[in-house]
């Protein structure tokens, strides 16, 4: 397969696709946030967890954002290599974090900031190397 090239457009699918991830992500989570208090131990409990999620108008809307991140993110791999798409498709790594901040008021550590520090860093490493490797055998 040849590269091909990351064009302006290909890059805000990636951006956008990345802005659709995060608040899939985001808006799971507003689902999960009333049956936080269930603990599902037996089927009823099981059956009443799964009312209170259905029925959540944010898991519909979740499910509407990870259909529409699969519409852009096989647009995306039509268009560029994988190895290209994954690394700057990766801002979501720092969006989920700060959207938790922002919207859930939720807490992120230091450490934790630390962590995703080091995936990105994995990530560019990843990056750089799959433009080396794809040099090399072009």
């Amino acid at each position: 397969m040849s590269k091909k090239k990351v064009t302006l457009k290909i890059l805000l699918f990636l951006i956008a696709s990345d802005f659709l991830e995060t608040f899939s992500q985001f808006f799971f989570k507003k689902t999960a946030i009333p049956a936080s208090g269930l603990d599902v131990k037996n089927i009823p409990d099981a059956l009443i967890f799964l009312n209170t999620v259905f029925f959540s108008p944010y898991l519909w809307i979740a499910f509407l954002l990870v259909f529409l991140t699969f519409v852009l993110w096989s647009t995306i791999l039509s268009k560029i290599d994988l190895s290209v798409a994954v690394p700057i498709a990766s801002f979501s790594y720092i969006l989920v974090p700060l959207v938790s901040i922002i919207f859930l008021h939720e807490k992120v550590s230091a450490l934790d900031w630390t962590g995703i520090i080091f995936i990105l860093i994995g990530v560019i490493f990843v990056s750089i190397s799959a433009h080396k490797d794809g040099a090399a055998t072009q």
